[in-house]
């Protein structure tokens, strides 16, 4: 089966792993194991179990930055993330219209891209309106809390990257140049999502390809205990006034530094970029 006909399949049938179909009422709205497939409001999502993991990096890490810890995590919620990026088509579908400036010819699966920490919020407020009826009751879409993102990223890894210590160009979208692109797409551009392999639990493009923002205010060091977020703790102001949200994966113009499981930067909220998206998660309220 044609490669692109295989994703689009993934993103619109509701599927476990194993390829059975995914009742998606109240009492299955959890994953039985990690990686576990469902779609839901036409987002393909794999489940995050909870657990206990170590966030940052080591103090041996190459490219490690001093805001990276490390410390230990606990997650007691499971969750499900975004398996994509969200695509152009996926904002459209709720948004009415692509991002300003948004350039729509690179196609309807390219991550949308130019999308502020503002904008992104409303996505995810927008798209739980719209599936309020398929929803699991007490669940909602938002944007991930910069723990479970890494969570997420690492897939139960420890390594620098979800595929090892290092990161290679047929494994992610990174670099300046830019290196793999598919056939058709210039360099020094985000590309289809999908286009590369996924880490252990079938997560797609948490390593480059476009920046994602995270719903914590950016602090001078991660935050470790059980299930933190500081979606309401403020960090430093900036100079134009506003606080920075944080952003994590790199994206197709950074260095593979920048895309390691524990790399994260700061941005202005009200801000956009030609490589800054975001992805969603359902979680439960």
């Amino acid at each position: 089966m044609n490669s692109w006909r295989w994703l689009w399949l993934m993103m619109v049938l509701p599927c476990t792993v194993s390829g059975q179909p995914a009742t998606g009422d109240a009492e299955s709205s959890e994953g039985a194991a990690a990686g576990d497939s469902r779609v839901v409001a036409g987002i393909a999502l794999r489940w995050c179990p909870p657990g206990t993991f170590r966030m940052g990096s080591p103090p041996d890490e190459p490219g490690r930055r001093p805001d990276e810890g490390p410390v230990e995590v606990t997650l007691t919620q499971g969750f499900w993330i975004g398996a994509y990026e969200v695509t152009q088509a996926e904002w459209r579908r709720i948004m009415g219209e692509l991002p300003r400036a948004t350039d729509a010819g690179q196609g309807d699966a390219v991550p949308v891209y130019w999308t502020s920490f503002v904008a992104a919020e409303d996505f995810c407020r927008r798209l739980t309106q719209a599936a309020a009826t398929s929803l699991p009751p007490g669940w909602e879409f938002r944007l991930p809390t910069e723990a479970q993102w890494e969570y997420a990223c690492r897939a139960g890894t420890t390594t620098a990257y979800a595929f090892g210590a290092s990161l290679t160009a047929t494994e992610a979208n990174f670099g300046r140049p830019f290196r793999g692109a598919p056939p058709g797409y210039p360099d020094g551009s985000a590309t289809p999502a999908g286009s590369y392999p996924p880490n252990a639990w079938g997560i797609h493009d948490m390593h480059g390809n476009q920046w994602e923002w995270c719903r914590d205010y950016f602090h001078r060091q991660i935050l470790g205990g059980v299930d933190p977020d500081r979606r309401d703790d403020p960090g430093a102001v900036n100079r134009d006034g506003s606080r920075s949200r944080v952003r994590r994966g790199g994206a197709w113009p950074e260095d593979a530094s920048f895309c390691r499981s524990a790399a994260r930067l700061p941005y202005e909220p009200e801000r956009g970029s030609n490589h800054i998206g975001f992805r969603v998660v359902l979680v439960r309220r």
